[in-house]
Parts: structure tokens; C-alpha cells; sequence
């Protein structure tokens, strides 16, 4: 069983850059993939951005080149550096691990443990 709480969220301004981190506790990371996801008010949980087991990274063609995934060198620390924030950004941001096929990585239901999730709100 893995545990994992989100931070970092908050109230920024078209521009700004925030970064969510995610703490792991009950186990590590090590042998999952790693992932954020997002949801918006009346919208479906969707993909943000995985660290594979591989390593190998990938991201929604709307944060790409704008946010940037890693794992913290203590295996139980994920990141979601958020820059050039956006309006549309907002959301709750969740934090996740699984271990899902290539095809399968925007899947939510591929995902076996999900934080509380964290708010963050920009303004234009």
C-alpha cells in the first residue's frame, strides 16, 4: 500500500510558475511509473505528464514544453515543475502511480494509488 500526499498548490497569475510535489509513505516508487493528472471543474480526470519505469517521460501536448516531471533522488518524492502558467491550467492536480502499458498511460483506471490531490488556480 503506498500513500501519497500532494503539495505545493496555490493562487498564481497567468505567467507564473509554481511546482507540486507528491511524498510517498508505505513503500517507494521504485517499480512504478509515475504520473500527475489533473481535473477541472465539470471536466473528466485527465493526463498531465508519467516518468515510465523506464524512465522515459511523456506529456499532454498542452503542458509540454511548460511543465516538467521528475522523480526526487530518494525514490519517494515526485515533482511537477508548472511554468508559463495558464487559466486553463486550473485544476486540482493528483499524483499517481501504476504500472500501465504505453498505450494505456492516459488511462486513470490503469493507476493503482491517487493523493488527495492540490489546487491550483491562475489568473489572467
Amino acid at each position: 500500500q503506498v500513500q501519497l500526499v500532494e503539495s505545493g498548490g496555490g493562487l498564481v497569475q497567468a505567467g507564473d510558475s509554481l511546482r507540486l510535489s507528491c511524498a510517498a509513505s508505505g513503500s517507494t516508487f521504485s517499480g512504478y511509473a509515475i504520473a500527475w493528472f489533473r481535473q477541472a471543474p465539470g471536466k473528466e480526470r485527465e493526463f498531465v505528464a508519467t516518468v515510465r519505469q523506464t524512465g522515459t517521460t511523456h506529456y499532454d501536448n498542452s503542458v509540454k514544453g511548460r511543465f516538467t516531471i521528475s522523480r526526487g533522488n530518494d525514490k519517494n518524492t515526485m515533482y511537477l515543475q508548472m511554468d508559463t502558467l495558464k487559466p486553463e491550467d486550473t485544476a486540482v492536480y493528483y499524483c499517481t502511480v501504476g504500472r500501465p502499458i504505453l498505450s494505456s498511460i492516459r488511462d486513470p483506471n490503469m493507476y493503482y494509488y491517487w493523493g488527495q490531490g492540490t489546487q491550483v488556480t491562475v489568473s489572467s
